[in-house]
């Protein structure tokens, strides 16, 4: 298998889909005149945002969903309606995302060593090593993005343009004037799948800050109706160096603390997880906007879960759900279906579809249910 090709075809992929690093967020448009920018080309642009280095900043996402997808008690953030989600990077690896719900909040920082995830209403925190410390690091991740065919390193400027030469063969991309988000100018990038793709989405609008390349705004906009059923952007956002502090967590002294180790594992270990890995390792069917991630894992994985019994109570209250079971979870925010290829439950929302068959098969895509079908279908 050519991993280089494959990883490019994902990562085309993920283009298409309006990913753009910021996920299923949302956001009013920026207010102020359209700014006056030098005209650039789309290629041009793409390339751009694809290289562009990272860069420290601050701000704030408003969330405005209007997904169709059940709530989902304790992240609004992935909800129908609007919340908020506060981010900070120094550029160099460190990061803090807060996710407000309500009364309480749910942080997670990266120190670059350590992440720690706080959920304030269980005044509980994770505390988890980023490897350990004779780990060596995976440039390549497994992908072949890191390394070339030839082992050297892989050129990254390359690496975009073979990215939009996958866009642009199931796309129209196009530069369609500028706007101004949180305060910056920024760049409309357009991709809209051609007339051969079976997508629920009609068109994906980035704005690029013409600075940074750094994607301020992303909407999703699906066949049927004017409305986004995503926007995605900062309404607030301060670029520079941001307060040391902020990637740093002292947990109080009544906060329950829950220490994962980052132990050297065995060689047991090791052939188990390769050999899990391997059985469970996703599948790509199609491409670009018909792409849809499918993979097996086995019925007992989920049949087998169950919330402990604190977490269970922790969650519920007005509102949220009484099981523990994932599995009832799953049944209240999908629906029942079967066919040829077995019998399952189809989660449904503007943008894509999630296919889960009850013998571990899932598929996943912004398509319809038929092309979900006829993926999962093709999973050995």
């Amino acid at each position: 298998m050519n991993r280089r090709r494959v990883t490019v075809a994902v990562a085309a992929a993920g283009v298409v889909a309006g990913v753009a690093g910021l996920g299923a967020l949302a956001m009013p448009a920026g207010a102020g005149p359209a700014p006056v920018l030098p005209q650039v080309d789309a290629q041009s642009l793409v390339e751009s945002v694809l290289t562009a280095k990272p860069a420290a900043f601050g701000g704030t996402v408003d969330v405005n969903n209007s997904l169709g997808i059940p709530a989902i008690a304790g992240l609004p953030q992935l909800s129908d309606g609007a919340s908020q989600v506060r981010m900070w990077t120094d550029g160099q690896g460190r990061s803090r995302v807060s996710l407000p719900t309500g009364d309480s909040e749910r942080t997670i920082v990266d120190d670059g060593t350590t992440i720690w995830a706080w959920n304030s209403e269980t005044q509980s925190v994770t505390r988890t090593p980023r490897g350990s410390a004779d780990a060596k690091p995976d440039h390549d991740l497994g992908l072949g993005l890191g390394l070339g065919e030839d082992g050297k390193p892989a050129d990254p400027l390359q690496v975009a343009r073979d990215v939009v030469s996958e866009i642009e063969k199931t796309s129209t991309v196009t530069v369609d004037g500028t706007a101004r988000v949180a305060n910056r100018s920024a760049y409309e990038l357009v991709l809209t799948p051609k007339p051969s793709e079976r997508t629920v989405l009609r068109e994906v609008r980035v704005a690029v800050d013409s600075e940074l390349r750094l994607p301020l705004r992303v909407s999703l906009l699906t066949n049927g109706t004017d409305e986004p059923a995503v926007q995605v952007g900062f309404s607030e956002l301060t670029v520079g160096a941001q307060d040391a502090g902020l990637f740093q967590f002292t947990p109080s002294a009544s906060a329950k603390v829950d220490e994962k180790e980052a132990e050297a594992p065995s060689e047991q270990d090791k052939a188990q997880a390769e050999k899990a890995l391997g059985e469970a390792s996703p599948q790509i069917i199609g491409d670009g906007w018909d792409t849809v991630v499918v993979a097996r894992t086995p019925a007992e994985t989920l049949a087998g879960m169950q919330l402990p019994a604190e977490e269970e109570s922790d969650r519920r209250g007005p509102g949220r759900e009484q099981a523990g079971n994932p599995q009832d979870l799953l049944k209240q925010l999908g629906k029942p279906v079967s066919g040829a290829w077995g019998s399952g439950t189809l989660i449904s929302s503007k943008i894509g579809n999630v296919l889960l068959a009850d013998d571990g098969r899932v598929a996943l895509g912004a398509v319809p249910e038929q092309v979900l079908t006829e993926a999962i279908g093709q999973v050995k």
